[in-house]
């Protein structure tokens, strides 16, 4: 085909006013002799007329309706059920969100709460609860500044455990901090520096005193727990065991009083500021108080816990109680003998230096030389051991003496006496 001519008939078209029987459609242009692509081209279109007997070339409507297709009967249900679920599923997140349902679920399903996590009368939870209410913090005004240490109730009219030392020094101005942050004055009743036991007394209506245990009946690997305010931290409770019973120490600041313990170790956590304070067995009763405690520390360091505290058996510190409240001091229990250091003989135990007339030892029939082997079974290595276990014992308390004199075992029974001063 050449190219298109601006003079003459459009190519593939008819003549003006002919017919080209080889034309496929009389609606054919050519779109290079349109009059409004070529301003050459003739203004008319001319459309030749059709040849008797011929029918047009049918004409399908686009926008007609018709006879929809298998495919398009099949994309129908499909469809609808996209947009019904779409819908539902807008609908149903509508409704949670509303109703406080559109939060992410954390954790599973509620299970039953162990009995550990049950916080009952009986267990350590329970315990620190009910006791808790009972003790409280000291502090006593000294030259020096505040000491400070823990105490518990002993009585309803308010007379308060502590130890000695967290008493001594001081100015007479005292005052105890109670569970629920509020505070009272107090005033020293009494104190026994060698038993490492004072009294003061507050006065405040309502008070709960602690329930006493039975520090006889302790076994080691019994659960204890120890309350106090440790470093100033009021409310503390720790927990442990027993870890040895009868655990005899002799302790005191230097040129201070020597006092002597036949103690309970513990390896609940203990720190300064726990003096004082109820070590209590797992039924809640006050069994101990928490009094010393040692550490691995160099010369003027401050000690810490290390699992190894100590605490004044709380018969021994009931009977001084006692004492300190009915006359203003405690009776020192003795066995009217001493002892030297340890024999270094297989069997060790604690050669007699000397034995007082018409004392505990006399009376039993020991005499200066008896080497003592046993108190009510307890072995004898240092002679700190005997001091320490006597005290531990009421003035007029039977003990079993075992003791060798020469090659020969032999046991007696003392009674052991107060001391005269």
């Amino acid at each position: 085909m050449g190219p298109a001519s601006s003079a003459g008939p459009a190519p593939g078209w008819p003549a003006a006013g002919g017919h080209n029987p080889a034309d496929a459609s009389p609606w054919w242009s050519d779109a290079l002799a349109d009059p409004w692509r070529d301003p050459a081209a003739p203004t008319a279109v001319v459309v030749p007329g059709l040849a008797p007997g011929t029918e047009p070339e049918p004409v399908t409507d686009p926008d007609a309706p018709g006879r929809p297709t298998l495919r398009q009967l099949l994309l129908i249900p499909v469809i609808t059920a996209l947009l019904a679920g779409t819908l539902g599923g807008a609908l149903g997140y509508a409704f949670a969100v509303r109703g406080g349902a559109g939060a992410a679920v954390l954790g599973g399903a509620p299970a039953e709460v162990p009995a550990l996590a049950q916080r009952k009368p009986e267990s350590l939870a329970g315990v620190a609860e009910r006791v808790l209410p009972s003790v409280v913090t000291v502090r006593v005004s000294s030259l020096g500044g505040t000491s400070e240490g823990s105490g518990f109730i002993a009585t309803a009219d308010g007379h308060v455990i502590t130890n000695d030392h967290v008493v001594a020094g001081g100015t007479g101005k005292a005052s105890v901090v109670f569970n629920d942050g509020s505070t009272a004055p107090a005033t020293i009743v009494g104190q026994d520096a060698e038993s490492d036991i004072a009294v003061i007394k507050v006065s405040r209506p309502g008070l709960r005193p602690v329930e006493f245990g039975d520090s006889d009946a302790l076994a080691v690997g019994d659960p204890v727990l120890a309350i106090g305010s440790p470093l100033s931290l009021a409310n503390t409770v720790t927990a442990g065991i027993v870890s040895a019973l009868d655990r005899t120490m002799q302790a005191g600041e230097p040129g201070g009083p020597v006092r002597y313990y036949a103690a309970i170790q513990t390896d609940a956590a203990v720190n300064h500021g726990n003096s004082g304070g109820p070590l209590v067995d797992g039924a809640g009763r006050v069994v101990g108080v928490n009094s010393t405690i040692k550490s691995l520390v160099a010369e003027g360091q401050e000690a810490g816990n290390i699992g190894l505290a100590f605490a004044i058996p709380i018969n021994q510190a009931k009977r001084v109680t006692q004492d300190i409240i009915g006359t203003g001091k405690a009776r020192r229990t003795v066995i009217g003998a001493r002892a030297d250091g340890p024999t270094g003989v297989v069997g060790g135990g604690l050669r007699l230096a000397e034995v007082e007339p018409s004392g505990p030892a006399d009376g039993a029939g020991l005499k200066v030389g008896d080497v003592i082997l046993k108190i009510n079974g307890r072995p004898m290595t240092e002679p700190t051991d005997l001091t320490a276990l006597v005290r531990k014992y009421a003035p007029g308390s039977v003990v079993t003496v075992e003791y060798r004199r020469g090659s020969a075992r032999q046991n007696t029974s003392v009674t052991l006496a107060a001391d005269a001063k």
